[in-house]
């Protein structure tokens, strides 16, 4: 729950990593049966410390889309019939509008333009957030996500789900040379298939002994200087891609937004190499998935489109971003 679209009132994250970590990733109908059993008890949390509770609501901010279809009908249902019955405005949300407007969030004096890095498990993207309510997509992958990759990397290396947090995790003793894997430039784009490729190859080729039965490797450090490899190149290719925006666009605020965002590697990077600009990466708890960002991309939303009529379709390939 947001006052005046910035100050966090209330936050409630419910994570379901426990629920899909033993299937290797996120199982789609598993993943909406459990926000259908756990939106309610949810909510009612978020509104446990506010005086008033639902009375002192005055709209409502709802995804509607990019995601998985289950979850976003169930969000939205939910929403909507809550606003129906309290006779609030609703409005929907694009989840990637809340990635950028998390940065908007995290630092009080942030307003735009400002360009953001979006790197999570389904996106990587450069956004340039012109004016509330205007932004430009500037460059996006062309296949895998920068955390889907992570995801898939780890998984070759044995490592657990998600991939983000083990990677880093076990990359901190690796040796980020030792492997030699490819850097993609591409122009306006990112690229993240040839990369996880690379790792799946450099893995067959240790040899039938170096592996495990599952086909991982058996050396602990073969594995750290794996995944730091990956990791160094995974970072430099998604610093590149932000540098190549921020030339063409001559912007002097940028952002880091997403689950991806919160990689320790990526932070120190980003910040390195834009110390004469001003950078802004959320804590922790803004990067991954929260209700916190949408509301805040709400409020702006509202005040710059107005309300929703009840009754909105989600769209899963949804490309808004503002």
């Amino acid at each position: 729950m947001l006052t005046d679209g910035r100050e966090v009132r209330s936050s409630v994250v419910s994570s379901q990593i426990a629920l899909h970590a033993v299937h290797g990733g996120v199982v789609p109908e598993l993943a909406a049966r459990a926000h259908l059993e756990g939106l309610a008890t949810v909510v009612d949390a978020a509104l446990a410390p506010v005086p008033g509770g639902w009375d002192a609501i005055d709209a409502i901010a709802v995804t509607r889309g990019p995601g998985l279809a289950g979850c976003l009908i169930v969000g939205t249902m939910y929403a909507t019939t809550a606003a129906m019955a309290r006779g609030l405005p609703i409005v929907g949300v694009s989840h990637l509008a809340g990635h950028v407007y998390s940065a908007w969030l995290a630092d009080p004096e942030l307003e735009p333009p400002y360009l953001a890095l979006l790197v999570s498990g389904g996106h990587t993207e450069c956004v340039l957030l012109r004016e509330h309510g205007i932004a430009e997509r500037l460059a996006a992958t062309r296949d895998d996500a920068a955390g889907e990759a992570f995801d898939k990397v780890a998984r070759l290396l044995g490592l657990e789900y998600p991939g983000g947090p083990a990677i880093q995790r076990v990359a901190s003793g690796g040796d980020p040379s030792r492997f030699p894997l490819p850097r993609t430039r591409l122009d306006g784009a990112f690229s993240f298939s040839g990369l996880k490729t690379a790792v799946r190859y450099m893995v067959r080729d240790l040899g039938p002994e170096a592996l495990t039965a599952s086909g991982v490797p058996r050396d602990r450090q073969v594995v750290a200087d794996l995944a730091a490899s990956f990791q160094a190149v995974a970072v430099d290719q998604l610093v590149t891609g932000l540098v190549a925006a921020a030339d063409r666009t001559g912007a002097t605020t940028v952002a880091v937004v997403g689950g991806v965002a919160a990689n320790r590697a990526l932070r120190e990077a980003v910040t390195a190499r834009f110390s004469g600009l001003r950078v802004v990466v959320p804590p922790f708890d803004l990067c991954t998935d929260n209700a916190a960002m949408i509301a805040a991309a709400g409020w702006q939303r509202l005040r710059v489109h107005g309300p929703d009529a009840p009754g909105f379709d989600v769209d899963p390939s949804l490309a808004e971003c503002a």
